[in-house]
């Protein structure tokens, strides 16, 4: 039976659809992919799934198929008009994660080489994508033993990055109730970071409506995920950063529709495919190599964490911005969307002691930490994991 696509695909998603389910009851506390990764080495382990019953479902080909489509649909996430006025939160942002990777370089280097290093780092800024151009990069090289690292970093990160962020969005809240009470709040930015005013999706369109069928969508996406590849191999820049170069430049001129895969309807079985070449470079970690690289991956993600908590708190002081919503904003490098949009909405509802107040609260904090969530997992963690990874 397991030999049957369909049936080796069926229990694949099983085991998706329990971390997810863990995720949700969870509030994001517990990230899918750590209960995926986790369950899957248990389950290959113990000999109740083959080793090559990712291989048996074929939802692997499809997803590595998949992986420039996906970063030109990324490159669409980019909301210019919610980007518009939060230039601070976006160099907070940047920075924070710039000073990580300094600090994971400089610590992490002489203790388990600078290899580790690289490999944790571009997975540390937040994404997937950067996850998985980092299991490229490692396997080109003969270091296919090291994806433990950057996959048991990206599914832990957010148990580091989440708490803190939580704990100091709740204390700038506390601030503006506080400001409400004594009157000294002013609601001259209310219009400017009101995310529903902001992140109306962009007009602009080269293909009329009536033309916006799944099927000419995704033959959009193609296109641009052959571009990229075609220019990687005309100028050696990886195809991720043509790939998120396109999108968003596609995007603004009106070629692609915001949030494009989502409108093609092919999100949702793309990042099945996606997770699964994650989960699938996993076959060959024993026991053994997990316990030697754990000590690694904990030391990456405290020492990141530092360098992002440190880069963030520096950047907001510079900016004249209130660290206790500038680290966070930060920290979304940990986490990225949907988890910064929980958050911000979790806060507001526990603090607000009003639906008016959890407005205001929610208005002021969620569009920083949007922007911030676009600029480090969407932007960052690619550029920097594909120039990491090419300095080996």
């Amino acid at each position: 039976m397991l030999n049957e696509p369909v049936v080796a695909a069926m229990l694949l998603l099983a085991l998706l659809a329990v971390g997810e389910y863990l995720s949700i009851i969870s509030k994001a506390r517990i990230p899918m992919l750590l209960v995926a990764l986790f369950g899957y080495l248990i389950l290959i382990w113990t000999g109740i799934f083959p080793k090559d019953l990712i291989d048996r479902s074929n939802l692997a080909v499809f997803g590595a198929v998949m992986v420039a489509p996906l970063i030109v649909h990324m490159g669409t996430l980019v909301p210019f008009r919610l980007i518009k006025g939060q230039v601070k939160a976006i160099l907070i942002a940047l920075f924070g994660v710039i000073c990580s990777t300094v600090l994971i370089i400089l610590v992490v280097s002489p203790i388990f080489g600078y290899e580790a290093a690289v490999s944790g780092a571009g997975p540390l800024s937040g994404g997937l994508i950067a996850t998985l151009i980092t299991f490229e990069k490692l396997e080109e090289i003969g270091l296919a033993a090291m994806v433990t690292i950057p996959a048991l970093v990206y599914g832990c990160q957010k148990l580091f990055g989440m708490p803190i962020a939580s704990n100091l969005l709740r204390r700038y809240a506390l601030k503006l109730r506080a400001s409400i009470d004594a009157g000294t709040f002013t609601a001259a930015e209310k219009s400017k970071n009101n995310v529903s005013a902001t992140a109306k999706e962009n007009e602009k369109s080269l293909l009329p409506e009536k033309y916006q069928t799944s099927i000419i969508l995704l033959f959009q996406l193609f296109i641009g995920g052959a571009l990229a590849v075609w220019l990687e191999s005309l100028t050696g820049i990886h195809y991720s950063l043509w790939a998120l170069f396109i999108g968003i430049t596609g995007t603004f001129f009106g070629f692609y529709q915001p949030r494009i895969m989502q409108r093609a309807n092919t999100f949702g079985i793309s990042m099945v495919g996606l997770l699964l070449v994650v989960i699938s470079a996993m076959n060959d970690i024993t026991v053994g190599m997990f316990v030697d690289y754990l000590p690694t991956i904990l030391l990456i993600l405290a020492v990141g964490a530092t360098g992002i908590l440190a880069g963030g708190f520096i950047a907001s002081k510079v900016l004249k911005w209130d660290p206790f919503l500038g680290v966070p904003v930060a920290l979304t490098a940990m986490f990225g969307f949907p988890a910064d949009y929980i958050l911000a909405e979790e806060v507001s509802r526990s603090v607000g002691r009003n639906e008016e107040e959890q407005q205001v609260i929610l208005d002021s904090i969620l569009t920083p930490m949007l922007v911030g969530g676009f600029t480090t997992v969407t932007t960052a963690s690619i550029l920097i994991a594909s120039i990491l990874m090419g300095t080996l």
